[in-house]
């Protein structure tokens, strides 16, 4: 039964999803790595699509930005679409010395600002929201198989792209946080409520110690090693 923001049919998505942020990274994804692809959801340009990966059904979708954002869509394929697993495959910004460009980050857990959290009517505390140890070690087996430059670790997730004061992440940083991006946490939570498996693979796009950065093609198209690294985490 197709939902408000997904016209897929019952069926239509794999056990596991692939979610990029980016609707063209998730094009990109379907029509580089996997075959017998067809699209599965076009609603508000949010592309979906199922395929095959060595023989594995899987799926690729976009999530949009920022928690909202991917808290809905990962919702609705949980709960609606049977989905067990969500790979979130994104960009990230570091915020540690040795993270260069291109490096990979495997996300342990996230931490956050955003007051999202709040729905679940939680007692007082804070949330630690973490990723699924089955598809975390699975993650970290590919990317030492491979030999990808990779750290494992907590992320930041910001409500906030564009900051007052610029450098506030440097508290997070202080804290451990390895890198800023805008929708594990959400994932995280989201999955935690259904008790399904997500997971977040990052790619580093930009430094916000050096202030390096990939172009805007660079960050739909060159990051492949995470993309790789995901496609050897499909549940079937």
């Amino acid at each position: 039964m197709p939902t408000p923001h997904n016209n897929a049919k019952k069926g239509d998505f794999a056990k596991t999803v692939l979610m990029p942020g980016d609707p063209l990274r998730a094009k990109f994804i379907a029509e580089t790595f996997l075959t017998d692809v067809r699209q599965i959801n076009d609603v508000r340009n949010m592309l979906a699509f199922t395929g095959f990966y060595k023989g594995k059904k899987v799926s690729v979708m976009g999530s949009g930005m920022g928690i909202p954002s991917i808290g809905l869509y990962a919702y609705e394929l949980y709960s609606e679409y049977d989905v067990d697993r969500i790979i979130r495959v994104g960009s990230a910004g570091s915020m540690v010395e040795d993270l260069k460009l291109f490096d990979i980050v495997i996300a342990q857990g996230a931490s956050t600002n955003s007051s999202w959290i709040q729905q679940y009517n939680l007692p007082e505390g804070t949330y630690s929201a973490i990723s699924s140890y089955p598809v975390l070690r699975e993650a970290v087996d590919s990317a030492v198989r491979h030999n990808f430059r990779h750290r494992v670790g907590q992320v930041f997730s910001s409500d906030n792209f564009y900051n007052d004061p610029p450098e506030v992440w440097k508290k997070w940083a202080k804290m451990g946080c390895l890198c800023c991006e805008m929708e594990s946490y959400g994932l995280f939570a989201t999955a935690a409520s259904f008790q399904k498996e997500a997971l977040a693979i990052l790619t580093i796009s930009d430094s916000l110690l050096t202030h390096q950065e990939t172009t805007s093609e660079e960050r739909v198209k060159s990051f492949t090693n995470m993309m790789e690294v995901a496609l050897d985490c499909i549940k079937e």
